[in-house]
């Protein structure tokens, strides 16, 4: 496959000079260069955008539908070797990927439909013979800057939602892992017109550069808060739209009704999926006294019995991290909460072995003082918190400058509205973590941001509401004339 940029419907060098290389975790073998993008690169791609766009405006909603499934379904034609790709460059194990990749062409074939559905509206006017109509329109070119950790579903988040809304796209993936999105751009994204979706590779200065670009007036990122800090501060000068998702640390509430058993299944789950590599991993959890030993005990239990491997094995249940840095977070993380008191149950070692693994960890003995409970951490590890009533358990998990998602598991159903109304985050998960909808809006509050993807608000994100106040027979007013007359 091709690892140039793709600008134009082409893959191309460019103006780089120097490559990035792209290893796999699991084995921390460099499996491929890409180019590190220049200024020059990301200004060739906007101007292919924005010359594409003229035209694609004015697309019919149900032509760029059509295109869409037909991005879909080329997807489902590969989509075993989109899997593989996806494993070896980003690291989860094969089942994990095969749901990115279902995702990711679903939610092509979602905004297909939406975006074919969804129109202006006619208002009701003050007067007879005057039309008022609101018009959707679309921004212009779409800077899509994509994390690592679910390379192909947050692109396919921007991507298909801005294309429906009639935008073209610059993508800019992350350093350590582009090769899927040009795989894409190869497989399935080939029968755009040149120039409607572009792919510039490379690093941070590649991703500010396309924030920096005076011709493209909307930024959708998903990443850090220190990012999203930085782009904020770059675009506010230029005003433009910016599409935030700048990650969590989300609390996990058992309340004293729930079971136990069920409930560390849920933790696991939720904390330890992509090695705990999610913006909506469970990074804090709070238990009742009363229900603590027996919750702790079965986590402990649930987690000891995990494989740690590369995830191209289909007995691995945890793969590796995406790199050193990220990992030594996690190390660093658990030291302080080792030396403010807290005590490790499981894991919190890194294994003597190749690749970027970090043994999944439970942790007890916690508090808002360490950096497990306050910062994300963005790992495989489960701090664990106990709490005395109901009041503590939603002022804990509220106690966090940011607000992507929250869970609780509850069969009481006063606890489980309070919770939701309550607590301050994106998504409430209760008796069910980390589960998505195609048409519920997906995104956070606080520090995380106010962008929203998925469903109708994900498609509104990537669209102008205009208001049209039209006199069809162009008739004199009687304040037209100067008021003294």
């Amino acid at each position: 496959m091709n690892h140039f940029h793709f600008i134009n419907g082409k893959f191309t060098r460019g103006h780089s000079t120097e490559t990035i290389a792209v290893d796999n975790p699991a084995t921390e073998q460099v499996i491929a260069t890409v180019p590190r993008g220049t200024d020059q690169d990301v200004d060739d791609a906007v101007q292919a955008a924005k010359a594409a766009f003229a035209s694609w405006k004015r697309v019919s909603a149900s032509e760029r539908a059509e295109m869409l499934h037909e991005a879909s379904q080329k997807m489902r034609r590969h989509k075993h070797e989109i899997i593989e790709l996806l494993t070896r460059e980003e690291g989860k194990p094969l089942p994990e990927n095969e749901e990115e990749v279902v995702w990711t062409y679903s939610t092509f074939d979602y905004y297909a439909e939406l975006g074919r559905h969804s129109r202006g509206r006619v208002i009701p006017s003050t007067e007879d013979g005057v039309l008022n109509m609101v018009i959707k329109e679309p921004y212009g070119v779409v800077g899509c800057i994509v994390p690592w950790n679910y390379p192909l579903l947050l692109l396919a988040w921007k991507v298909a939602p801005a294309l429906a809304a009639g935008n073209t796209v610059v993508i800019k993936p992350s350093e350590m892992t582009p090769l899927t999105a040009l795989q894409l751009c190869e497989l399935a994204f080939d029968h755009f017109p040149p120039g409607v979706i572009n792919v510039v590779t490379g690093d941070g200065t590649t991703g500010e550069a396309l924030v920096r670009h005076p011709e493209v007036p909307m930024i959708a990122f998903t990443g850090s808060l220190s990012t999203g800090q930085k782009i904020a501060s770059i675009a506010a000068p230029m005003m433009k739209k910016l599409h935030f998702e700048l990650g969590g640390k989300d609390a996990f509430v058992i309340a004293d009704d729930a079971d136990p058993e069920l409930a560390a299944r849920a933790v696991a789950y939720a904390g330890l999926i992509n090695a705990g590599q999610v913006c909506t991993s469970t990074e804090r959890v709070y238990v009742p006294q009363a229900l603590a030993g027996r919750f702790i005990e079965d986590l402990v239990d649930l987690v000891s019995s995990l494989n740690l491997g590369d995830g191209m094995d289909p007995n691995t249940d945890i793969g590796p991290m995406i790199g050193t840095r990220y990992r030594q977070k996690v190390v660093d993380h658990i030291a302080d909460a080792k030396a403010k008191g807290a005590r490790v149950l499981i894991g919190g070692n890194i294994p003597n072995r190749k690749g970027y693994f970090h043994e999944p960890t439970v942790l007890v003995d916690v508090n808002h003082s360490m950096k497990i409970m306050t910062e994300e951490t963005f790992g495989p590890a489960i701090p664990v918190m106990t709490y005395t009533d109901f009041d503590e358990a939603i002022r804990l998990a509220n106690d966090s400058i940011y607000g992507l998602g929250a869970c609780l598991f509850t069969s009481d159903a006063k606890k489980a509205r309070r919770f939701f109304e309550e607590v301050k985050a994106g998504t409430i998960w209760i008796n069910d973590p980390l589960t998505d909808n195609y048409a519920g809006p997906f995104g956070g509050m606080k520090y995380t941001g106010g962008g929203r993807e998925l469903g109708e608000e994900g498609l509104d994100e990537f669209r102008e509401t205009k208001h049209v106040h039209w006199d069809i027979e162009a008739r004199p007013k009687s304040w037209w004339l100067p008021y003294h007359k």
